[in-house]
């Protein structure tokens, strides 16, 4: 088995190597010497994640705790940290906290300086060495001798570089190129653009595109074999025990297993009125009491993709024929509303049905198109009334007055290559039950603290509202979000869905279609 040193060996060598191509030599030549058993946990680490990304499972803990003293016995090896990780992640119940940081100060016991500096990055989901999940699939394919585009694909099906990793080691390159989804494997979403306007969407889908309600709910990716059903949200964690009545429904109403469809839950009151996003994700979150949580607070479901059916994948075929397949599966039942239109005016209207309906706006999607998972392009666009991006919160300020206590002002950031770039600072839009909430959330995330400003680790996604991207000479992004709120908590969300910086870039000229350019 491969000792945890050459692990730190390995990051201490990347830390100090400039060169890309240089940090995938390494990554490729360390991928390809530690034995198959120990090969996801590898990238796992090497990506600064304690589990494999496929794998929801969570430390909850702070940090690294500090260690009473060296244990010393036999050097660390990757399994017994991998080990170690999931003991800390299953303990639960009364006294589970303590449990957590002592099996925590016992492996910190066991390693030196430099491994224990490794563990905390790895703990603290920041690794700092410049890989990132793109070099790392890169590393695998230099490593396996397969084609990098084959490895990617894999990687879309997988859901996770290290169980692409896996299926190399156990049976050859060629497993990749003939990988499939695969019922019980989550598949990475298919995702849109934002449009500005249906001149743009018809240009783009040659003159007919489908509409669809864009719905204020949450992504889920259902698969079903029979009587045995599972669902995924979009960030690939497993919510089938908090959506009974979602799984009842599989069972009772669709056909053609095996299948697997992507589609929406909507949260709904009792006289079947939408909630708002956050009741949602806390039925999301029950693991208890599901039942009478499903009762008080019952789901709309709107289905609008077949990806699977009868076994066979048709990921590849037309948005139009996945269509078919999907009436066909579900007896024209629990879809999405939709409409075929050739023409700006008929997209107007359908759009103001949507709005009239309590919804957010629309999807439009090119009849001809494959689906595309993780793919983010112009085969399928959004159209909503605010404008809004994904950001990631990076600091928090200390809050006064009346938030004193609270971690209250919220320094925006959105993806930049491997690292984030700030483009603003926002107090609005959470409650005060929220800001309590998004408190704690944030402390468990610390970074740093100079006594007004803590800086947390990048992992809560906000969809955030604003009036206008401006010219900014304050941060280095060179951009700023003029009026920013936090519309909503996207806990569905990834920190790797995030909006990236080129796409603002691209929203900031789209601006200036409606409006005149200064100078």
């Amino acid at each position: 088995m491969t000792a945890f040193a050459e692990l730190v060996a390995l990051c201490r060598r990347l830390e100090s190597t400039p060169r890309r191509l240089e940090k995938l030599r390494l990554v490729a030549d360390f991928l390809g010497r530690v034995a198959d058993d120990e090969v996801a946990t590898a990238v796992a680490f090497l990506g600064g994640r304690p589990f494999p990304a496929s794998d929801p499972r969570v430390l909850g803990v702070r940090g690294l705790p500090e260690a009473a003293g060296p244990e010393g016995g036999e050097p660390l090896r990757l399994g017994d940290v991998a080990a170690a990780f999931a003991e800390v992640a299953d303990a639960s119940g009364p006294g589970s906290r303590r449990l957590r940081e002592e099996r925590l100060a016992a492996l910190a016991a066991r390693a030196g300086p430099a491994e224990a500096e490794i563990l905390g990055r790895i703990v603290g989901g920041e690794m700092r060495t410049g890989v990132s999940d793109g070099l790392l699939l890169e590393a695998i394919a230099a490593a396996s001798g397969a084609d990098s585009a084959t490895v990617r694909r894999a990687a879309l099906f997988f859901g996770d570089a290290g169980a692409v990793a896996t299926a190399w080691r156990q049976s050859g390159i060629d497993a990749l190129g003939a990988v499939t989804p695969r019922l019980g494997t989550p598949l990475l979403p298919m995702l849109a653009e934002i449009a500005g306007d249906f001149e743009e969407v018809l240009a783009a889908h040659g003159g007919r595109t489908a509409l669809e309600y864009k719905y204020d709910g949450a992504r889920i990716q259902l698969h079903a074999d029979g009587g045995r059903v599972a669902i995924w949200t979009r960030r690939l964690s497993d919510v089938t025990r908090s959506l009974p009545d979602v799984v009842e429904i599989a069972r009772l109403h669709l056909t053609g297993t095996p299948l697997i469809l992507d589609g929406e839950v909507v949260a709904l009151d009792r006289a079947g009125r939408p909630l708002a996003f956050q009741e949602l994700m806390r039925r999301f979150r029950r693991v208890h009491g599901v039942e009478a949580a499903a009762a008080e607070m019952p789901l709309a479901l709107h289905f609008f993709d077949c990806l699977v059916r009868e076994g066979r994948s048709l990921i590849d075929e037309p948005y139009a024929r996945r269509w078919e397949a999907l009436a066909s599966v579900t007896g024209g039942r629990y879809l999405a509303e939709r409409a075929i239109v050739t023409t700006v005016e008929e997209a107007q209207a359908f759009h103001a049905r949507a709005l009239a309906a309590g919804h957010e706006g629309v999807m439009a999607k090119d009849l001809a198109s494959p689906y595309a998972p993780g793919s983010r392009g112009k085969r399928w666009f959004k159209l909503k009334v605010a404008e809004t991006v994904d950001c990631l919160i990076v600091a928090a300020d200390r809050g006064s007055g009346r938030r004193v206590g609270w971690l209250s002002n919220y320094h925006l950031a959105v993806r930049d290559g491997e690292g984030f770039a700030a483009v603003g600072k926002t107090f609005k839009g959470l409650t005060d039950r929220q800001f309590g909430e998004m408190t704690e959330r944030l402390w468990t995330l610390a970074l740093g603290d100079d006594g007004s400003t803590v800086r947390v680790r990048p992992a809560v996604v906000v969809e955030v509202e604003y009036n206008e991207i401006q010219r900014s000479p304050t941060y280095p992004s060179g951009l700023a979000l003029r009026f920013a709120r936090i519309a909503r908590i996207r806990d569905d969300k990834a920190p790797g869905q995030a909006t990236t910086l080129e796409e603002l870039r691209a929203l900031y000229e789209r601006q200036f279609r409606r409006k005149g350019r200064a100078g």
